[in-house]
């Protein structure tokens, strides 16, 4: 209770605007750069910066004093409070860092679906039944009710839908599927009866990822078998990965995830806060304090998760889509790359219609919104 109520005025300190301060604005100092530097030579650079170079590498989630519930670093508890600005990221443009998009787009957009659940629970059956019902929506309390006798008419089985949306907005994402077995924490559906749909996502330019299970954060064991059940499923490798509650530990989980054979990550968020936890709204490659070298796996950071802005930050809708519409302008003036978090359970009723905004809103702004394993591969074929 008092950490809540420390992070509630926190929020409040964060989230002041400046009055009058359009937050579209393109600041015409950062157009301005000098010529073109590899992008390692200008991260070494930070460390003659040193709060920079700290919060890049993040050295005070090194032996922590605390974490949360999950075992996770918060945002309560960093020192570092301008959670909203990319800090870094601006450094980096300042100093010569020049980003291009296909097709001359300006900015992009890692559109990410954790796919948790694709089966009510008895107790989600009887909310979501019930709830429709009040709302006057039988049909829909009907298919909430019979879900798990038709795919059809199951509303969590709804990957062709999400995908027909952003067909609409010339955009396409990655869907991240746990791998579970059935005494593990949090298992809902068998892989293998995904089969069919994920290779639809696969055949269809979509992309299927990696959802790490709650052990798999610091386990390697538990990283390459679920890499592997997937893999077999799937009949391809699998390229990106985020784990359940976006469980992480700096650095460790990175080098697992290198060692496991990965290409990138997506989980490196704040769950308790939208914005960018290292300063970064450009993907880069984390560099491990203790061993002094860079670890070999690119990092796509999370900015925006559904359930963080209703759920921890408990926001309204209005003033969500201030805060959200304020993320997509910072990342737009640093040609970054926005990483959106939509689980498949929030595609109805007023989440749908605010992802729908954020996607409408990009696309207007000329993002190229596109999966995790396309970001990868357009970044590293430019280094």
């Amino acid at each position: 209770m008092i950490f809540e109520l420390i992070f509630a005025i926190k929020c409040l300190q964060t989230f002041a605007v400046s009055g009058g301060e359009s937050l579209c604005d393109v600041d015409a100092s950062i157009q301005s750069q000098p010529a073109h530097k590899t992008r390692y030579v200008m991260i070494d650079a930070l460390r003659e910066n040193e709060s920079l170079w700290n919060l890049f590498t993040r050295k005070e989630e090194y032996n922590p004093p605390a974490l949360d519930i999950h075992r996770r670093f918060p945002y309560y508890l960093s020192k570092h409070r301008d959670v909203l600005e990319p800090s870094v990221s601006e450094f980096l443009i300042r100093n010569g860092l020049e980003v291009e998009y296909p097709g001359g787009k300006r900015f992009a957009v890692c559109l990410t679906h954790d796919v948790d659940v694709v089966y009510f629970s008895r107790f989600q059956l009887s909310y979501e039944a019930a709830r429709s019902l009040r709302r006057g929506q039988l049909r829909k309390s009907l298919a909430v009710a019979l879900h798990r006798f038709s795919k059809k008419i199951n509303p969590l089985w709804n990957f062709e839908q999400i995908m027909n949306l952003e067909r609409k907005y010339d955009a396409k994402s990655s869907f991240y599927f746990l791998a579970l077995e059935r005494d593990d924490q949090d298992f809902n559906f068998k892989l293998e009866n995904m089969k069919d749909q994920m290779r639809d996502i696969i055949d269809s330019g979509w992309e299927v990822g990696l959802h790490g299970g709650h052990q798999a954060y610091n386990n390697l064991d538990v990283i390459k078998r679920e890499k592997e059940r997937l893999e077999r499923i799937v009949g391809r490798e699998v390229a990106g990965y985020r784990n359940h509650y976006l469980r992480f530990e700096v650095p460790a989980t990175w080098e697992l995830l290198k060692e496991a054979g990965f290409k990138y990550d997506a989980t490196f968020g704040y769950a308790d806060c939208v914005g960018f936890r290292n300063g970064m709204c450009h993907p880069f490659k984390p560099f491990n304090l203790n061993t002094n070298e860079y670890i070999d796996i690119l990092e796509i950071p999370l900015a925006i998760m559904d359930c963080t802005l209703d759920g921890y930050m408990r926001l309204d809708w209005e003033d969500a889509w201030e805060i959200a519409r304020r993320l997509i302008c910072t990342v737009e003036r640093y040609k970054g790359v926005l990483t959106i978090l939509w689980h498949n359970t929030s595609m109805s009723g007023k989440e749908l219609e605010f992802y729908e905004k954020i996607l409408e809103c990009c696309c207007r702004k000329g993002a190229w919104m596109t999966s995790g394993e396309k970001i990868w591969e357009w970044w590293v074929n430019r280094e």
